[in-house]
């Protein structure tokens, strides 16, 4: 969650021309390589460090990087998840990896199973109106998230280090200490959902997290849709209203107000800074 100019321009291709060739390119290359076919329309991730389309029956997805820069956390995420994530967890199976480096960039593309779902969301995580969904999504978006929690994994999505350098400068608190943690998914948004029946999407970012992080950031992304933000509340009161998912919730504020000083989501901005200041009794500092 860092850096864009705009809400609507979260998910879009890069600014420059040359960076869309070269990603584009970077595509057509993998689909020859992996002996697929590319079909539809494009899909760009984050600032467009990432180019997926359709292949047939699967998903192909490239992200780029620096070399020095390759690897990692978010490099390894898919890859890592499709291995020790439980198959109960819906989300897309890996069929395929490629790994390569071109002009001082590094490129992996990820092979996945096409889901014909959509996501909730297109082109933004946040919610913008109410959406209505059955009780079984509910049910099942439960189920996955207490059965990812059980996963053991050495890998940190959300680190002690960003809350005692930021919790004072977003949130206008002192810093606390994480002691619950678990394991999720690290991206909880509408984008990574999909419509019913329920599938997790873009595994990057899983690993372990404050107890209440992943929730707290689904219900942030909620605010501009106050029903769905309630049901969520009520879903899941069991984990955000502990002292533990406060705690992990105000995690999750933090980082999303450090994206917004950056102008990321500017309708959402106001609502998250309100809220956080609800639970934590203290006005956000100004940008």
């Amino acid at each position: 969650m860092t850096g864009g100019p705009a809400q609507a321009a979260v998910f879009a291709a890069p600014s420059a021309r040359d960076e869309q060739t070269r990603m584009r390119e970077a595509h057509a290359a993998a689909a020859r390589s992996l002996q697929v076919t590319a079909s539809g329309p494009e899909v760009w991730g984050w600032q467009g460090r990432t180019l997926s389309r359709q292949a047939g029956s699967c998903w192909l997805r490239v992200v780029a990087a620096p070399v020095a820069k390759q690897g990692g956390r978010l490099w390894e995420g898919t890859a890592s998840a499709d291995a020790l994530v439980p198959r109960s967890v819906p989300r897309p199976r890996l069929r395929g990896l490629l790994d390569w480096t071109a002009d001082e960039t590094a490129y992996r593309a990820e092979l996945t199973e096409y889901i014909p779902v959509p996501p909730v969301t297109s082109g933004t995580p946040v919610l913008a109106r109410d959406v209505a969904l059955p009780d079984t999504w509910w049910a099942a978006l439960r189920i996955a998230l207490e059965t990812l929690a059980t996963v053991p994994t050495d890998r940190e999505a959300v680190r002690q280090r960003w809350i005692d350098n930021n919790f004072r400068r977003f949130l206008g608190i002192d810093p606390i200490q994480i002691h619950a943690y678990t394991t999720g998914h690290g991206d909880l948004h509408w984008a990574n959902l999909t419509r019913a029946p329920l599938v997790l999407l873009d595994w990057e970012n899983w690993g372990r997290l404050p107890v209440g992080y992943d929730l707290g950031l689904l219900h942030a992304y909620s605010l501009t849709a106050p029903a769905t933000a309630a049901r969520i509340r009520h879903q899941f009161a069991h984990v955000l209203g502990t002292a533990a998912g406060r705690a992990g919730e105000l995690v999750a504020l933090g980082q999303l107000l450090q994206a917004c000083s950056r102008g990321v989501h500017p309708r959402l901005a106001p609502l998250i800074a309100r809220w956080a200041e609800h639970l934590t009794g203290t006005p956000v500092p100004a940008p």
